[in-house]
């Protein structure tokens, strides 16, 4: 991990319709860092990952990006590689062969005519084969992408970010349609490819396990603020029993 600040938060809030999604929240995160966001539902996880992703703008405070204001990645080429996004619902075009959601990742860098031709003749194919070779499914190439299980269909994702080569990835739930044994598959793998690729990770997680397994930091919100924010291996069965206010856990 990098001591460069990657992402840098200050003062941020945000409100919807008078409820408060987030208040003035506040962090840095350094090149390389994987971190998991946790809390329980409607703590502000997803606003905070869209405001990041400069989906959503907040009301109040600055998100900075690699030492620049993020509204200065106007345009989608320099913002495709500074920032690629993957989400529970995978963001596919399942009637699309699988070639094609993946070369879906150089759409910001071909321009108009180059995507539109993608589509009738896969361009820079062998990207897509290799990307594809990376998470094991390179043999799904040509198959039409909604026949494919869950956990291939985020596979699929993953491989589209491997061509898009973002800096940051901000993940939203990205195991959270899976079963147990393929949602693991799925978070081994990308912490994995995010180190070889020497990305940073975001990811909202509802599965503290998971969180505590494959992430190196903590992030917990709760009602829209930090709860707290340590070493994932320093966080205690206290802090969390508070954090989602259980009586006891396991």
């Amino acid at each position: 991990m990098s001591s460069k600040e990657i992402i840098k938060l200050n003062n941020i809030s945000k409100t919807f319709e008078r409820k408060i999604a987030l208040s003035s929240l506040s962090f840095v995160v350094k090149k390389g860092e994987q971190v998991a966001l946790i809390g329980p539902s409607g703590a502000g996880k997803t606003t905070l990952l869209n405001i990041m992703s400069a989906i959503v703008a907040p009301d109040q405070g600055e998100v900075w990006i690699d030492g620049k204001p993020i509204g200065q990645y106007k345009d989608q080429k320099s913002r495709a590689k500074k920032i690629g996004i993957i989400r529970q619902q995978f963001d596919l075009v399942g009637q699309l062969p699988v070639i094609h959601n993946v070369l879906a990742g150089r759409l910001s860098d071909w321009g108009f005519f180059k995507s539109l031709l993608s589509l009738l003749v896969p361009q820079e194919k062998e990207l897509a084969v290799h990307s594809l070779a990376r998470v094991g499914l390179e043999e799904k190439l040509h198959e039409q992408t909604s026949n494919l299980s869950g956990g291939e269909q985020q596979r699929v994702a993953m491989a589209r970010l491997l061509v898009q080569e973002p800096e940051i990835i901000l993940a939203d739930e990205p195991v959270a349609s899976l079963d147990p044994s393929r949602a693991e598959d799925i978070l081994s793998m990308l912490t994995t490819l995010v180190k070889e690729e020497k990305q940073t990770l975001i990811a909202s997680l509802h599965s503290v396990e998971y969180a505590k397994k494959y992430f190196t930091r903590l992030i917990a919100l709760k009602n829209g603020e930090i709860f707290f924010d340590m070493p994932a291996e320093e966080v205690t069965d206290e802090q969390l029993r508070n954090l989602y206010q259980l009586k006891g856990m396991s």
